[in-house]
């Protein structure tokens, strides 16, 4: 294509010839949300400037894009970002994908912080950061989980930790550009407990978690785009699959107030045997949610 001569209409229309050879599924919407992304114009703002010229810059940004997508590189991390619950988050391959069974995770943290008797709703901008209890997010990746703990608790201190250096990086970037919400979340460096100070022992009211949940036998049998792109420490757990579940459910009751509990994200495979081990821990109330595709996904255990 010549580049300083297409419309935004023509750099869309030909992205999606391009994706459509390389048979990828959804090309016309990867299309539209490459030129989103390079133009800066979203939804009806691209419609009424579609007949408008492309820059050359952006139509030598999408066509990198298209390569990266027919390299098999995840939509997400060619995009740079991507939404979770309303929050635009900055991704890529340092941080796992947020995925919509997160965002079910993130809802039953919220249901459950609610039982527990937490206000629930934006909180006002001009309302301050005064908070009345502690939320801890292990394996924060890309902050998703906390942010969205943040938004919709406005009472609460979250803690967001991870060991990964990297992704504690684009958790920064991602508060920095999240508002009034992250500034009531902290980022601590260490594996799980390890990266809470102590003073935080007996105070949590909730833990959440998006632990690696994969087993080292089942890798090969991960999709490609998830496998060769994202972080394997964030996905591959051990040999089973359940270490990193065990570890956070056996050292919770030592961090959570006497009514606190836990919600975790797991393979739906993994559910019975962690809720044994949860029992085993001393939760004396274990249950699952279903993720919206009807597979038990979130376990909730109680006090």
């Amino acid at each position: 294509m010549n580049a300083g001569a297409v419309t935004w209409r023509e750099l869309r229309e030909d992205a999606t010839r391009r994706l459509q050879a390389g048979k990828l599924e959804g090309a016309a919407r990867e299309a539209w949300w490459m030129v989103e992304e390079v133009s800066g114009l979203r939804g009806g703002e691209l419609v009424a400037d579609e007949e408008q010229p492309a820059t050359t810059a952006a139509a030598r940004r999408v066509a990198e894009m298209i390569g990266r997508r027919l390299s098999g590189e995840p939509l997400q991390y060619v995009l740079g970002s991507w939404s979770f619950r309303g929050i635009d988050l900055f991704v890529d391959a340092r941080v796992l994908i947020p995925r919509p069974e997160t965002e079910v995770t993130a809802q039953v943290a919220i249901d459950e912080a609610a039982r527990l008797g937490a206000q629930v709703g934006r909180r006002p901008a001009w309302s301050g950061t005064t908070t009345s209890y502690v939320v801890a997010d292990l394996g924060t990746g890309s902050g998703a989980l906390a942010l969205a703990l943040a938004a919709e608790l406005p009472d609460a201190e979250v803690w967001a930790t991870d060991r990964s250096v990297d992704a504690l990086a684009v958790a920064r970037a991602n508060l920095a550009g999240a508002g009034s919400p992250a500034t009531r979340v902290r980022l601590a460096a260490g594996s799980w407990f390890e990266a809470l100070p102590d003073r935080l022992r007996g105070r949590l009211r909730l833990v959440v978690s998006n632990p690696p949940y994969v087993s080292e036998p089942e890798v090969a049998d991960l999709p490609s785009h998830v496998a060769w792109h994202e972080p394997r420490e964030a996905l591959v757990s051990g040999a089973t699959g359940l270490e990193a579940i065990e570890e956070i459910l056996r050292e919770s009751p030592g961090w959570l107030e006497p009514e606190g509990a836990v919600v975790m994200e797991l393979d739906p495979r993994r559910v019975d045997a962690a809720a044994s081990i949860a029992h085993e821990a001393g939760f004396t109330e274990v249950k699952a949610e279903d993720d919206l595709a009807g597979r038990t996904r979130v376990l909730v255990a109680r006090r």
